[in-house]
């Protein structure tokens, strides 16, 4: 079996082996299906409202990419102007360093039910704009510090080795700072892809288009059927871990030389 073959396969015998469990707890156990339902009956209930679900699901997603790429951009974009005013000035760098971090944790900590009023108020609740902003804020300060410390923490001998052939600044960042921040994008990438999924269907709670993930979620879970609303859950899973995938088979090809030996 290939190295890419057993990578996967022990998740996946854990994941079927976890869907085994829960189903023979819930029958010992006699646990209510409002409670917990097993995982026969919540992929019963999927294969009933698979058009509506799934239809709900890729408008929750486009909001997800929406916000994903307005974040992403505004991430890499701020980083590489933090990343040029630490290499120029150490005194500014140490003041960046000690701004950007406590600016991260109190933008993080500000909780989804406090922003999602606000930007429901600017754009309007069934703009979607109004959902892509709240994604674009969870995921904008993960992938800022990620690609800040790619940019900065370069091989001090290639630096010098370009340095002392005057390479031109633009040269680089293009042929060194660059290639060396890439692992570190696709690695906050890969965790703020989850976190757009989270955002999207949170910010959904709080008014917007009813033909959505997370309105179809509530409205469920408020009629007490639980095994549509785990339905809905199940295809929120498998979109965050299809993003996922996606970004992990981008890092392959874009970033080969980030692969571990």
């Amino acid at each position: 079996m290939s190295g890419l073959g057993r990578r996967f396969l022990a998740p996946l015998v854990l994941f079927i082996g976890g869907l085994a469990v829960w189903e023979l707890a819930v029958a010992i156990f006699d646990i209510k299906g409002f409670l917990l339902p097993p995982p026969t009956e919540i992929i019963s209930t999927f294969r009933v409202e698979a058009g509506t679900v799934l239809s709900a699901g890729l408008r929750t997603l486009t909001e997800a990419m929406g916000g994903l790429a307005i974040g992403s951009v505004a991430g890499v974009l701020a980083a590489l102007l933090v990343a040029r005013a630490m290499s120029v000035s150490k005194s500014r760098s140490s003041l960046l360093a000690q701004g950007i971090m406590p600016l991260s944790v109190l933008l993080n900590s500000t909780p989804i039910i406090a922003l999602a009023p606000i930007t429901n108020n600017w754009f309007g609740v069934t703009n979607p704009m109004s959902k892509m902003s709240i994604v674009a804020v969870l995921v904008f300060f993960p992938i800022l510090i990620n690609t800040v410390r790619g940019l900065t923490q370069v091989d001090p001998a290639r630096l010098e080795l370009m340095t002392a052939l005057a390479a031109p600044e633009s040269s680089v960042v293009r042929k060194l700072r660059v290639p060396n921040a890439l692992p570190y994008l696709f690695a906050s990438l890969k965790v703020a892809g989850s976190l757009s999924m989270i955002g999207a269907i949170v910010s959904e709670y709080f008014g917007g288009l009813q033909s959505t993930l997370g309105s179809y979620i509530a409205q469920r879970a408020g009629l007490l059927a639980f095994d549509e609303t785990w339905a809905g859950i199940l295809v929120a899973v498998a979109l965050g871990l299809a993003i996922f995938a996606v970004l992990s088979l981008l890092e392959r090809v874009l970033v080969p030389w980030s692969r571990p030996g």
